[in-house]
């Protein structure tokens, strides 16, 4: 309802994955998304050149596409199991005035105002929210109990940060 600020507050809970934040990461900065499109390209021309003739060449562009190919993927899973805070439960709530997110266990918090977060982009199995700051806040479709659920956030998200931003 336009104009309605008695909206009901949306409660929402997911178990994070790391293909969350590979999904972030990939929908916000070019090179990772670009990533594997190069390591391909690579590829393809290391193995002309084994085909040419050229084994050490050819060799050594097959390692190296590898190497660039699995190297988001392998930081994303690496860090993820690093820090204990990021593969705990979180449950949200959800309103006109912030996001806020807590781990079930309560090791961490956050209360993102809307005016501190400085835009969104829809993927096809994130919401993806930035922050000032540079910070990143994967939230997975799956998080939402409804299809309702699902819209009213991205309603609300283009009300409150404007449309989404372009990939």
């Amino acid at each position: 309802m336009e104009g309605d600020d008695t909206r009901m507050a949306l409660e929402l809970r997911w178990d994070p994955a790391p293909s969350d934040w590979a999904d972030a990461l990939r929908a916000v900065y070019p090179m990772y998304r670009w990533t594997p499109w190069f390591a391909l390209a690579l590829a393809v021309l290391s193995a002309v050149l084994l085909f040419a003739g050229q084994p050490l060449p050819g060799v050594f562009g097959l390692v190296c596409a590898a190497v660039i190919g699995a190297l988001p993927v392998f930081a994303v899973r690496s860090q993820f199991r690093r820090n204990p805070v990021a593969s705990a439960t979180v449950t949200a709530t959800v309103d006109d005035q912030s996001f806020r997110m807590m781990t079930v266990d309560g090791t961490a918090y956050s209360d993102l105002r809307w005016p501190s977060l400085a835009g969104w982009v829809e993927t096809k199995a994130n919401f993806v929210l930035r922050g000032d700051d540079g910070a990143l806040f994967p939230v997975p479709a799956r998080a939402f109990g409804k299809q309702e659920d699902l819209d009213g956030f991205r309603d609300l998200l283009a009300q409150r940060l404007g449309a989404p931003a372009r990939r």
